[in-house]
């Protein structure tokens, strides 16, 4: 008897071996009509996978990941028929399900527009309605070649041709449409119901490669009902209106320009923004116990090859010759810090020794990757790196966790986290991994966090915990993160002298908070929808005179603003009052002082904020003590409100 163990730890016996589906049948018939995809033993597979031996199985419907999984990329394989039976013409590439949907890549003889879109939805909804069967089957990899090309599919070909000799070469057929695939996927095409939506169409290098083909990328989602579905459109088109790159071309933050693709401009305002960051950076370094340091941005390829980055990262280094030798442009900071490091002896008295470094990497993104400030080929890196005696390490790691919730925090982020383990292209001894990823985890386990493991993820030299935050529109992003290294230390031969007067080998934390400092200000921006908290503003104030006549008091108010260290800006053009309060809206200056007849005589300001309008008069000393005051503590209003629109 075959013993299959349920989710609820029951335990069904049968005879002879039965596929997902029939199982899912036996438990439930609603069950199977809502099952998507199966898990045996942890593996998510077919529904169409026979079972023939005892295991623990999971039926999974849409309302779990793998099956929402199973279900967007059924949908992807909709979409290209319907893209096939509306241009025959078109050649297929790849069609997987991603984390909030799925898409296709194609290759048409003409150019496909959004207003392609809404035909490509309507086609798919036929196909739908039809209730096609997807079927399975398999093929030697002479005959799927043939098949290929004789469907006039060359990315297939390509594909197929690039498989493992052994490789079990997989289909799936819907009515006149076939696909090279590994599946999972639903039983029939009326499984993906009607809760989808093409979302817009982008441009992809086939694999991922600029000196390929450029193809037409249709991004589209589906969900397992139209409330999510609805919610989840709703949260886009919120992100749209938060976009980082609009808002920071209305804003005056940053540009990009064709000079350099990847490489950020700060406009003087987003420098503003971008100083008082690093000042707060600099702040809670400091009282943490941190020294800091400034290493070379451009260093040669023996020091590379000694890192270890020349054999795992070179691809995306930029590289230079100077005197006939091979040098590169760093896309990390890690080994300038153990340089600054091993410049003078150290003893375990120095120890833990804290160095913190805001530096300028470079790294070669492909042009497809760019995404603002988001994804970037140049960027400011809030490192540090802790070199410490072993018994020091669950101390330093929870030290760090507490510095990254004291930033998160502030921004009023949640997060969560992951902890990262062994990739395969790592270096350095079992013995060494399983020491730093149990010390990671030791961490995490006395600081009461909860995590999620993210095997094989980790850096080529160390396990990591990676700190996930989460922003007002729900989207997370990997910012923060703890990195343990056994491994520079050595190839270094770093040391210390131990109380016992003999040469110890240190062990060392990489670490960021922010991350990258331009990603994180994109997440900012978004975040906050470019309405930042007072403090940290670029334009902290706006000086409004009523007219002209009172420019003179205006200025008096702006150069006791500024003397008072307020990032303060006046509004002398001859434009109504109304209309000036409504741009320093749009602006999102957090205060609007309006100053007229009667404040002058008064020697007063009439205060406006973003936060709740008409605030009423003031003396100008008495504004100036209250918003010192909520600089200082760096308040986060949680609302916008009474803004005139």
């Amino acid at each position: 008897m075959m013993k299959i163990t349920l989710k609820d730890g029951s335990v069904k016996e049968y005879e002879n071996q039965m596929a997902v589906i029939d199982i899912a049948k036996d438990i439930s018939e609603g069950l199977a009509r809502m099952a998507c995809a199966g898990e045996i033993d942890g593996e998510t597979v077919d529904l169409r996978t026979i079972v023939c031996q005892d295991c623990r199985l999971d039926i999974l419907t849409a309302k779990d990941e793998n099956g929402l999984a199973a279900l967007r990329h059924t949908a992807s394989h909709v979409m290209a028929q319907a893209v096939k039976r509306l241009y025959p013409d078109t050649k297929l590439a790849i069609g997987p399900s991603i984390a909030d949907g799925f898409y296709y890549d194609v290759d048409p003889a003409t150019p496909l527009t959004a207003e392609d879109l809404p035909k490509i939805e309507t086609e798919m909804k036929k196909i739908i309605k039809e209730g096609l069967a997807l079927e399975r089957f398999t093929l030697s990899r002479e005959e799927a070649i043939a098949l290929m090309k004789e469907k006039e599919e060359p990315y297939k070909v390509e594909l197929i041709e690039d498989l493992p000799e052994d490789a079990e070469i997989s289909f799936y057929r819907q009515g006149e449409f076939t696909d090279l695939c590994a599946g999972p996927h639903l039983m029939n095409t009326k499984g993906v119901g009607k809760a989808f939506k093409l979302m817009n169409l982008a441009g992809a290098y086939w694999r991922g490669s600029e000196k390929n083909k450029m193809l037409t990328r249709i991004y589209a989602t589906a969900f397992a009902g139209k409330e999510e579905l609805e919610s989840y459109l709703r949260m886009m088109e919120e992100a749209r209106k938060r976009d980082h790159r609009k808002l920071g071309r209305e804003l005056g933050l940053f540009m990009m320009h064709d000079a350099g693709p990847g490489f950020p401009f700060f406009l003087p305002k987003g420098m503003e923004l971008k100083n008082t960051l690093l000042e707060y950076w600099r702040q809670i370094h400091k009282k943490a116990g941190y020294v800091e340091i400034s290493t070379p941005v451009i260093l040669n390829r023996k020091l590379w090859e000694t890192s270890g980055h020349w054999d795992h990262y070179k691809d995306n280094m930029y590289t230079t010759v100077i005197d006939e030798e091979d040098y590169a442009i760093k896309p990390m900071n890690c080994p300038g810090g153990v340089l600054a490091y091993a410049s003078e002896p150290r003893s375990y008295r120095d120890l833990p020794l804290r160095m913190g470094e805001l530096g300028l990497v470079h790294r070669h993104e492909k042009s497809g990757q760019l995404h603002g400030l988001m994804r970037v080929r140049c960027f400011t890196q809030d490192d540090a790196h802790i070199f410490m005696t072993p018994d020091q390490i669950k101390d330093e790691i929870k030290g760090v966790a507490h510095l990254i919730n004291e930033v998160y925090s502030l921004f009023g982020f949640k997060y969560h986290v992951e902890l990262s383990t062994r990739p395969e292209d790592s270096m350095g001894s079992d013995e060494d991994w399983e020491m730093a990823t149990e010390g990671l985890r030791l961490a995490l386990d006395e600081l009461g966090l909860d995590y999620v493991v993210n095997e094989g993820d980790g850096a080529f030299y160390g396990p990591k915990i990676d700190f996930h935050l989460e922003d007002s529109i729900g989207r997370t992003w990997q910012c923060g993160t703890i990195q343990l290294d056994f491994q520079l230390p050595q190839r270094f031969e770093l040391e210390y002298t131990g109380a016992d007067g003999e040469k110890h080998r240190p062990i060392m934390i990489h670490r960021v908070a922010f991350g990258s400092i331009e990603r994180f200000i994109g997440i900012l921006i978004e975040h906050f929808a470019g309405a930042f908290p007072t403090w940290l503003a670029p334009v902290q104030v706006k000086v409004l005179p009523i007219s002209d006549k009172y420019a003179d008091y205006a200025k008096t108010v702006l150069e006791e603003l500024e003397e008072a260290g307020i990032r303060a800006e006046l509004d002398t053009r001859s434009e109504k009052i109304g209309y000036k309060i409504r741009e320093a809206q749009t602006q999102k200056i957090p205060y609007m002082l309006v100053v007229g007849q009667k404040e002058e005589e008064e020697g007063n300001v009439s205060v406006r904020s973003r936060f709740a309008g008409d605030e009423g008069s003031d003396s100008t000393a008495g504004f100036i003590e209250k918003i010192k005051k909520e600089i200082a503590g760096k308040e986060i209003w949680q609302t916008e409100a009474k803004e005139e629109k």
